[in-house]
């Protein structure tokens, strides 16, 4: 494709994501579907353009008030993820002087705004919350995320997997927490692989493998992951529970239930049994009450800890819309808490980076149900045997109560998780 219309295919995409509307995932698929004679290279140039201009909004416009033409073709300069050399070409002069006068802008130039790209009342809670980490926070969530696997240990060992990625010329190192974990370096295409087609490998965030490792399903038990969604987390604990017991993955959305379904012909479990739920009080839900030895709910959140995946979230989520949220979540947090058995165990965990949405609700549940006594994570982490369990938790009196994520400390996404068992 020629400079000029790669430039002008990223300023139209930036047109159509940049009025959030949907999510940016959503718009560039079906960009994508629209534009079929776009190659691999140039779809993750318009991809990756994409996803820059959105984690540096605030700083790319402040400098595209500079230049001149539509604002969508400065931004898509500003941002523009292939090869420098080849955007020379698609330039006039004056834009190409606007751009070194651009990159010529030195860091302590810019207004706080400008470094840290999130609108103000997100920037506003997380210094609160994180302190001296807000900075590096703000640093790790203006770049991509690493691209974590899980190896489905039903299929294949970790060592066994390693070596057949290698042997794929996919380079990868062992996760330091995760157990099923690999990193891999880059974006190598996965979905044509053996090793994925058979089900021995699927790509999971490293922090999504600690939930469902902390809730430790056990053979032969009765289980619900609660808000299961496309399933990354009912397939792994299926794993746990070696395709034994019962697996029960709710979720009102059925479209994103049966996004599961082909993971789970490729995983090899059997004892997974998906089920669309009208809402938290439905009559299947009643049914199971007091009869589930362990229960995840995964509760629907702000999505925030995935910034590094998912940046245009700053951009559509709100404080009212968070407002919503945490009444949903304290919502399906007490209906979920009637499945459990005595003696069961209660894991709620969210992928946000927010107190209202995690250590909030945890505490109120905590207060309302005094039936449901709060395990450490870091105790049960420790059990697990997983590295470090101290730096990955927060809260109580040992600071061990909650698992607490962060992308600048531990490389995954921001995720949180509290644990109960019922008395």
């Amino acid at each position: 494709m020629h400079p000029q219309a790669l430039v002008e295919a990223c300023s139209d995409l930036l047109r159509q994501v940049l009025t959030f509307e949907y999510p940016a995932d959503a718009v560039v698929s079906r960009f994508f579907r629209e534009h079929r004679h776009l190659g691999p290279r140039e779809r993750a140039t318009l991809a990756e353009t994409t996803y820059t201009v959105l984690r540096r909004k605030l700083q790319f416009e402040r400098l595209a008030r500079s230049g001149s033409g539509a604002r969508e073709r400065r931004l898509a300069i500003l941002g523009f993820a292939g090869v420098r050399g080849f955007l020379q070409g698609a330039l006039s002069g004056q834009e190409s002087d606007w751009l070194d006068a651009c990159n010529a802008v030195q860091p302590e130039e810019w207004f706080e705004p400008e470094r840290h790209n999130l609108p103000a009342w997100l920037a506003d809670r997380l210094k609160a919350q994180a302190g001296d980490g807000f900075w590096p926070l703000c640093e790790s969530l203006l770049t991509p995320a690493p691209l974590d696997l899980r190896v489905n240990t039903l299929k294949l060992k970790r060592p066994a997997a390693q070596h057949q990625l290698a042997q794929a010329a996919i380079k990868s190192e062992e996760t330091p927490y995760s157990p099923w974990g690999l990193r891999v370096q880059g974006k190598p295409a996965l979905n044509k692989l053996e090793l994925f087609t058979s089900g021995a490998i699927e790509v999971q965030d490293e922090g999504s493998q600690l939930l469902a490792l902390l809730l430790d399903a056990k053979r032969g038990e009765m289980v619900v992951d609660f808000c299961a969604g496309a399933g990354g987390k009912t397939l792994a604990i299926g794993a746990t529970m070696r395709n034994t017991g019962r697996l029960y993955a709710f979720d009102v959305s059925a479209h994103r239930l049966d996004a599961l379904k082909p993971r789970l012909a490729r995983s090899g479990l059997s004892n997974v049994h998906p089920a669309a739920i009208a809402h938290e009080r439905d009559e299947r839900i009643k049914r199971l009450a007091g009869k589930i030895d362990r229960v995840l709910v995964d509760a629907p959140c702000s999505g925030l800890g995935t910034l590094r995946r998912n940046p245009d979230l700053k951009w559509r989520q709100s404080p009212q819309a968070l407002e919503e949220l945490s009444t949903k979540q304290a919502a399906i947090l007490a209906s979920s808490a009637r499945l459990v058995k005595s003696g069961g165990r209660l894991v709620y965990a969210t992928c946000s980076l927010l107190a209202e949405e995690n250590e909030a609700i945890a505490e109120a549940f905590g207060a309302a149900h005094p039936d449901f006594t709060p395990l450490p994570a870091g105790e049960l982490l420790a059990q697990l045997k997983v590295a470090e369990p101290p730096s990955l938790c927060s809260g109580g009196p040992d600071g061990q109560r909650y698992l607490r994520l962060w992308p600048h400390r531990h490389r995954t996404d921001g995720f949180f998780a509290a644990v109960w068992q019922r008395r």
